[in-house]
């Protein structure tokens, strides 16, 4: 990775569609009275939709709701039907039947024909059922995730029609694996929360100082301990593919070859005095190209994604310490080559095994500068910028390459180290704005951006707190680089209606079965910051929390949706807790009966037992602070079940 990493810490948007019976969020907002104003806004959605027309009445999901195929294109749209309906389950709490013919009340069905629209956009049609109608199957898929993301919030959606399609082609996640292996199942489950948010390509960085994370026929000797078996790879792509994400590998060469050159000491490069670098390989000797090729080809058949990415960032700094690079430039490529021609040399080496794979190489920018060689990169190479070093974005243009947006600022989310300015590139910044202020004269050459999780220090975040840190990034990326008019000017009021969208439906709570609070409406008397809103004591994510302001007495309230039993609630305290409080129900939010109170509370995790009560409305109720801060809950969990029922069985301990 980056070695600035240890050093220091315009949109494009596509031409708007004529349609009939479409309007933008504009328009909509400009309807002329209190009540048709707020009727006609967009639906919260992360991103926002392109354009929303409102209209009379809306649409509810039942227990009797289907979804429902059109027979001409039920093959097509089979499996994404499949897709949709295990996460509407989920959801739902239930199996919910996908069947071919016509849609009734409650139903939702899903349709191809609409050719007018881009290659990823849909239609959505909100009434008393609902009507996905796309030009592609991944079209129509994005409708699907516009609608879990909107019966998420409610069972009820207000009738409208959304036209909605992306600016930017790629949208996604890179993870730094060679450095800290991440698990099988947390990769699974970011599969599924980019495709939540219409995101759609991940990058593996699968090599580096710390490990090589890949299972090798070719070279077995150079695997780490922690690594992906083939099978776990074919798994992934296979739920790529599922849920519509592209799955690109990087193998870095010909530097942070480290644990690769652990295994062949006898290819590391070596300077003039002999001393060897353990993350660079000799491009002077035949077998490193041996090696080399040998793992490209093994694995491009593994990958069927249309890239391969090999690296080739930060390779040598200063070529006069290695002589035999510079014998070798002028040995294969002329009297008047340079020592970097090795270099450059290697890329279109490299990148000719791509092609004759029939894909197209990526590589990172920063070893493409000017005047250092006699050879340049081939063209068809997608360079990937993520600081400004040597070319331009304009330059690479130029010179006939694409150019995707990595930009240090505002993606990279080093470990222990730099974080995105997410406030800034939901306000300010575009997926067309490089590093260092940098455009490009045509922005159709930038396919878009990803957020990058850098592992430098592998040891400084878990697994956790690294989902919980990248949650509101990817959001605000999926917002930009989807380039819809925002539904809010500013970070602070787009916090909230993030976390009222959530997370995907699949993602893992740290509450039980059965829990009522879980992505159920809530809201607090107050708020620390936009970053702490009350919706986060409910996404069933341990990491997010709800903070409230620093005084009593302080309330964070859930709406339970309709009456119920309750006879647990756990609550999972940040350091701020509370020391006396209550907690208490409500039919109507106004009058509360109190069904538990202490006035020694301990913080930590509290899990109150043995309680009676019932009722629509559940709050805690905080009269006196644990600490000189506030009031702090990673989660609210709510126990019990309809009236009547037996109730949530309760474990010996929480």
């Amino acid at each position: 990775m980056r070695l600035l990493r240890l050093l220091t810490v315009a949109v494009c948007t596509a031409a708007a569609l004529v349609l009939p019976g479409s309007a933008s969020a504009d328009s909509a907002a400009a309807a002329t009275g209190t009540a048709a104003t707020a009727a006609a806004a967009p639906p919260q959605t992360v991103p926002a939709l392109r354009q929303w027309t409102a209209d009379v009445g809306s649409y509810t999901l039942t227990t009797a709701s289907r979804i429902v195929l059109d027979p001409v294109h039920g093959a097509q749209l089979a499996e994404d039907a499949a897709t949709f309906a295990d996460d509407l389950g989920l959801l739902a709490g239930r199996h919910v039947p996908v069947v071919l013919g016509t849609a009734g009340t409650g139903d939702i069905a899903l349709t191809l024909g609409d050719d007018a629209l881009p290659a990823e956009g849909y239609r959505l049609t909100v009434a008393a059922s609902v009507t996905v109608r796309a030009g592609t199957t991944t079209g129509a898929f994005y409708g699907t995730r516009t609608l879990l993301q909107l019966l998420h919030q409610s069972a009820t959606v207000p009738a409208g029609t959304a036209v909605d399609w992306p600016a930017k082609t790629e949208r996604g996640l890179m993870i730094d694996q060679g450095r800290k292996f991440f698990t099988v199942d947390w990769v699974k489950q970011h599969i599924k929360e980019l495709a939540y948010l219409k995101l759609n390509y991940f990058h593996f960085h699968l090599s580096d100082t710390h490990g090589f994370r890949l299972e090798s026929s070719t070279h077995p000797e150079i695997v780490s301990a922690d690594h992906y078996s083939k099978q776990d790879i074919a798994d992934l792509v296979a739920l790529g593919r599922k849920y519509h994400i592209t799955v690109v590998p990087e193998i870095d060469t010909p530097g942070h070859m480290n644990p690769i050159l652990a295994a062949h000491p006898e290819l590391a490069l070596r300077n003039s005095s002999g001393t060897a670098d353990p993350a660079f390989i000799d491009l002077s000797k035949p077998e490193a190209y041996t090696l080399i090729k040998d793992l490209i080809n093994e694995y491009l058949p593994l990958f069927p994604a249309p890239y391969w990415h090999i690296g080739a960032d930060e390779y040598v700094d200063d070529y006069s310490r290695y002589p035999q690079l510079l014998a070798y430039a002028r040995a294969h490529y002329g009297a008047n080559a340079t020592a970097k021609d090795t270099y450059y040399g290697f890329v279109n080496w490299a990148d000719a095994l791509v092609r004759a794979a029939g894909k197209t190489t990526r590589m990172w920018n920063d070893g493409i500068k000017a005047g250092d060689g006699t050879i340049a990169p081939h063209p068809d190479i997608l360079v990937e910028y993520w600081y400004d070093y040597g070319l331009t974005p304009q330059q690479l243009a130029a010179a006939g390459h694409r150019v995707a947006n990595e930009s240090w600022t505002p993606t990279y989310y080093v470990l222990g180290g730099a974080k995105p300015d997410t406030r800034w590139m939901y306000e300010t910044w575009t997926p067309d704005l490089f590093q260092g202020g940098r455009t490009l004269a045509d922005p159709t050459r930038n396919p878009g951006s990803l957020i990058h999780v850098w592992c430098d220090n592998p040891n400084a975040e878990t697994e956790d707190q690294i989902a919980a840190g990248i949650m509101y990034p990817l959001r605000g990326l999926a917002q930009q680089t989807w380039g819809s008019a925002k539904l809010t000017a500013t970070y602070a009021s787009f916090v909230p209606i993030a976390a009222a969208v959530g997370h995907n439906p699949a993602w893992p709570g740290t509450g039980g079965p059965g829990n009522l609070a879980r992505n159920r409406p809530t809201t607090a008397s107050s708020t620390e910051t936009a970053d702490f809103p009350a919706a986060l004591a409910t996404d069933g994510d341990g990491g997010t929390r709800w903070s409230s302001t620093y005084s009593d007495p302080q309330w964070l309230q859930v709406d339970l949706g309709s009456t119920q039993t309750v006879n647990r609630v756990v609550l999972r305290w940040e350091t701020a807790y509370g020391r006396d409080f209550r907690i208490q129900l409500s039919d109507d939010g106004t009058t509360w009966r109190t069904i538990h109170t202490t006035t020694a509370g301990t913080g930590g995790v509290q899990d109150l037992t043995g309680l009676t009560g019932s009722g629509r409305y559940l709050r805690m109720y905080g009269t006196a602070r644990g600490t000189g801060w506030g009031y702090s809950l990673h989660e609210i969990e709510v126990y019990g079940g309809p009236p009547g029922g037996a109730g949530a069985p309760v474990p010996a301990s929480g």
